[in-house]
């Protein structure tokens, strides 16, 4: 047993001296080892669906909640996760690891698969996700509007450029993201 616990002090030691010298590269422009990146995946999924699996999830089907989510989408998501139509960005391009496009993922069928997802994708919007540049919009927005986001975020799969801005142009109310100021003051 005191072998054992040797070994490992020693491999804990080793490993604490090799990314303390900066053997580990943490530039944006450098892809992660894959035993690093297969395990931040297995911790980020797991964290996401523990948290989100007893999340009650309201219609999502309201015509004006989607506008809602399209307004917002477009005046906070696009730079990270792009839109139908639109180039990709330079903040899209520079991301390490690269955000979800949600447009060019295939649209969601089943009842069960869109429950989930729906959770996951509120979880995250409102609460954001660490080293991945996703922000945590429940600071400065209420759930109404994140399952909003949440509904827009499940309906823009295949969706066509001119469906996209229909929907953004859909309110007369507009949506300005001033610096510093909360967007229900």
């Amino acid at each position: 047993m005191k072998l054992i616990v040797s070994l490992l002090t020693a491999l804990l030691l080793i490993g604490i001296i090799a990314l303390g010298s900066g053997a580990y590269n943490m530039a944006a422009t450098e892809k992660h080892w894959a035993i690093t990146e297969k395990i931040i995946e297995w911790v980020r999924e797991s964290s996401i669906e523990a948290r989100a699996k007893d999340l009650e999830v309201p219609p999502l089907d309201d015509a004006s909640a989607l506008v809602t989510g399209a307004e917002h989408y477009d005046a906070m998501c696009v730079g990270c996760h792009l839109a139908p139509g639109r180039a990709q960005t330079e903040l899209a391009l520079g991301l390490y690891p690269q955000a979800p496009v949600f447009h060019k993922r295939e649209p969601l069928t089943d009842a069960t698969e869109i429950l989930d997802h729906a959770r996951e994708y509120f979880w995250v919007i409102k609460n954001g996700l660490k080293m991945t540049a996703m922000p945590a919009w429940g600071l400065s927005h209420d759930d109404d509007v994140i399952w909003a986001m949440t509904a827009f975020v499940l309906k823009i799969s295949g969706m066509t450029p001119q469906r996209y801005e229909e929907l953004i142009i859909g309110s007369n109310e507009g949506h300005a993201h001033e610096e510093g100021r909360h967007p229900h003051e």
